[in-house]
């Protein structure tokens, strides 16, 4: 058996390829970019060539630069961006439209009745809220606007897969159609409870269960691989939604454990074990990564744009050269001047819910600087993250003193310290920030059996800084009292 784990990574602005060794180190690593499509305002689409043609390269490319063949890795973990949304032909694998992605709002106006006409009834079944995140609507608008497309998934012509499930239905040539709970469980199709696609729902979006893969725990065998991906057939043992895949990278198996994620949006997710939490404060619910037929209930929240908004200060308004000159900028200047962001650019995810809002700049004065917009941003994303930490307080009774966290603005140490400030608790970062992919690793190496159990991949995660707060508490609650005075214009009708 190989002593190797090909883990990939398929995110929203690029595709990944890790090779990680039995002691989860880095091998060797491959990431390719791809094009952000933006047919009108609100659309956000990735031609499915491009996700194909980003996976394929990177995967070559990682394995060249270990220097090993297909005969030397254990298994392949698969980790996708969650949500988005792909419809292809069955007989020929052409998708009928470009992949639908989860920060598209095209639905969110349907998706605004559905929350007053059918809200509960969803949520009830689901654990989430309707909102035009996830793939449901996204599925019906395909089925809707495509021409002749809702007459060809009647008659079982077309299916439906999440990322992971079109990277597995490609790369074992059509053989293997399937997905897991993770993502099952972020389709709005999917019953949490008996763990099945709920006919019911289906019948509301007018989606032929036809169209919908198999479903089965992330850690497990899926298929081979077409000896056309890499010489010969390699297994497939994982598919988990990223940030699931996170919390699993960062060992949060236990109840209560929780990990935060800072990539193009914010993800919190913390572990509540057997039984699902009900929110009260806007957070929903769904399913953790397991190797059994019984994953855990998971609480989640999530932020639309994270470091996203970084990307917006080096792109759009081009005041920073790199993202990593944020942190540098940040800490040029004693405060924000009173400036706060919110980076709403595509509206208010968790615990708002708003579609309609839209981002702001408050505060600004004469002497207001760029290195005082760039320490606003940065601190826009860490009040996000502490409304999400607060409300899962809450929900879940569960008092939050250390967070663990990862993603790419992790890296961000004045990030990290104004989060252990503003929330009053340990924030963690692992030696290894790739957590994503790690846990991807995790449940195939276990899947087949590179890992033994739990204690045999525990030994491979080292912590690579702790932050502690250094904040008095009278400028906690001043700042955060100008963050709620943000965060109200933002909603203001």
């Amino acid at each position: 058996m190989g002593e190797f784990i090909l883990s990939i990574d398929q995110g929203t602005t690029s595709s990944r390829a890790i090779i990680f060794d039995k002691k989860a180190r880095i091998i060797s690593m491959a990431q390719q970019e791809f094009k952000q499509i933006y047919p009108e305002s609100g659309y956000v689409e990735h031609s499915a060539q491009d996700i194909m043609g980003s996976v394929m390269a990177v995967v070559a490319e990682a394995v060249v630069r270990a220097d090993i063949t297909a005969d030397d890795i254990s298994a392949i973990g698969i980790t996708n961006q969650r949500e988005t949304t792909l419809v292809w032909d069955k007989r020929t694998g052409k998708p009928v439209y470009n992949a639908i992605v989860w920060q598209c709002r095209r639905t969110a106006e349907y998706c605004e009745e559905l929350k007053r006409e059918k809200g509960a009834f969803i949520y009830d079944k689901t654990g989430l809220i309707p909102d035009a995140y996830f793939s449901a609507t996204k599925i019906k608008w395909i089925l809707d606007n495509v021409p002749d497309a809702r007459r060809r998934a009647q008659n079982g012509e077309l299916l439906f897969g999440t990322v992971d499930t079109f990277l597995i239905w490609q790369m074992t040539k059509g053989k293997v159609f399937a997905t897991d709970y993770t993502n099952a469980a972020r389709t709005m199709l999917f019953n949490i409870h008996t763990l099945e696609w709920d006919g019911e729902l289906l019948e509301l979006f007018g989606i032929p269960e036809s169209m919908l893969p198999k479903v089965q725990p992330s850690g497990s065998f899926f298929g081979y691989t077409d000896k056309s991906v890499l010489g010969s057939p390699v297994k497939i043992c994982s598919a988990v939604g990223d940030q699931q895949a996170a919390l699993f990278g960062q060992l949060c198996t236990e109840k209560g454990s929780l990990k935060n994620t800072y990539g193009t949006g914010c993800f919190l997710l913390m572990n509540t074990g057997d039984d699902p939490v009900r929110s009260k404060n806007g957070l929903v619910t769904t399913l953790g990564a397991s190797l059994s037929d019984k994953p855990p209930y998971v609480l989640e929240g999530s932020v639309f744009v994270g470091g996203a908004v970084v990307q917006w200060l080096r792109d759009g308004l081009k005041i920073l050269e790199t993202a990593d000159d944020s942190e540098t900028m940040a800490y040029s200047v004693e405060d924000s001047g009173g400036v706060y962001i919110v980076p709403a650019f595509t509206g208010l995810g968790a615990p708002h819910w708003d579609g309609s809002a839209r981002g702001i700049i408050c505060g600004i004065t004469r002497g207001t600087s760029k290195e005082h917009l760039v320490r606003a941003a940065l601190e826009g994303i860490a009040y996000e993250v502490a409304d999400l930490v607060r409300c899962m307080e809450k929900d879940s009774g569960i008092n939050v003193t250390r967070l663990s966290v990862d993603g790419g603005a992790s890296k961000n140490n004045f990030l990290l310290q104004f989060q252990s400030d503003i929330l009053d608790c340990e924030t963690v970062r692992p030696e290894v920030v790739e957590t994503t992919a790690l846990g991807a690793a995790f449940l195939a190496g276990l899947a087949s059996g590179l890992w033994q159990d739990f204690d045999d991949i525990r030994s491979t995660v080292k912590t690579g800084k702790v932050f502690r707060p250094d904040m008095s508490e009278e400028q906690r609650e001043k700042l955060l009292s100008g963050w709620q005075k943000a965060l109200r214009q933002v909603k203001a009708d």
